[in-house]
């Protein structure tokens, strides 16, 4: 646990410093896929409430609160809360490993390139807590590096204090996500700036009734 809260605090002061560099960044096109893809699946089934796990500044809730959603971001960096408020969306500090939202409370949940950071002891009940927000026939979207199988202290990281990842080969993940949800869609995306290998892995999931 001692080590679980000093991963935390490194995050949280890795994103505060770069909160401001991170908001004037331009969204590679593929990403923007990806939200499109999943934004089209939340307006096509009439979804309406939506919870953003690791929502930086804002750009993605913006997006998807002017489709029409009710959206919740949080984060663990408060200046990334701050730069979200300052967008006009709701936004709260939260850890992902400590819940603290009502059962069945969302139509969707959403976590473009967050859980990464979890170490993999702690995934499983994350996806728990995930799947317990989550009313019936729920959506979740993950996003994630991966493709290799490794965790910890990414010392060529240009964050400092250097960030905590975790890597999942493609079937590891998906034997992971399978336990909680239905996968309805898992998309590859390589060269994605990082090489082939750790490539991007993006999941549509369901939550299992």
């Amino acid at each position: 646990m001692e080590m679980d809260e000093e991963l935390k605090a490194r995050l949280r002061q890795a994103y505060n410093l770069k909160a401001g560099e991170r908001d004037a960044r331009d969204i590679p096109d593929w990403r923007r896929e990806q939200r499109d893809k999943f934004a089209a699946l939340l307006l096509q089934e009439g979804k309406q409430t939506f919870l953003e796990l690791g929502a930086g500044t804002g750009i993605d809730g913006r997006y998807f609160q002017a489709l029409g959603l009710d959206v919740l971001c949080t984060d663990l960096s408060p200046e990334m809360v701050r730069f979200c408020r300052a967008k006009g969306l709701k936004a709260r500090v939260m850890d992902n490993t400590h819940f603290d939202l009502p059962p069945a409370s969302f139509d969707a949940v959403y976590a473009m390139n967050s859980l990464l950071h979890l170490p993999k002891k702690d995934l499983p009940a994350v996806l728990q807590n995930i799947q317990t927000v989550l009313k019936p026939d729920g959506l979740f979207f993950m996003g994630v590096y991966g493709g290799i199988e490794t965790e910890g202290i990414w010392e060529e990281d240009d964050y400092e204090p250097k960030r905590f990842f975790a890597f999942y080969t493609d079937e590891e993940l998906k034997q992971i996500l399978s336990q909680f949800f239905d996968i309805e869609d898992f998309t590859v995306t390589k060269n994605v700036g990082t090489g082939d290998d750790p490539h991007h892995q993006a999941a549509v999931l369901r939550k299992i009734p």
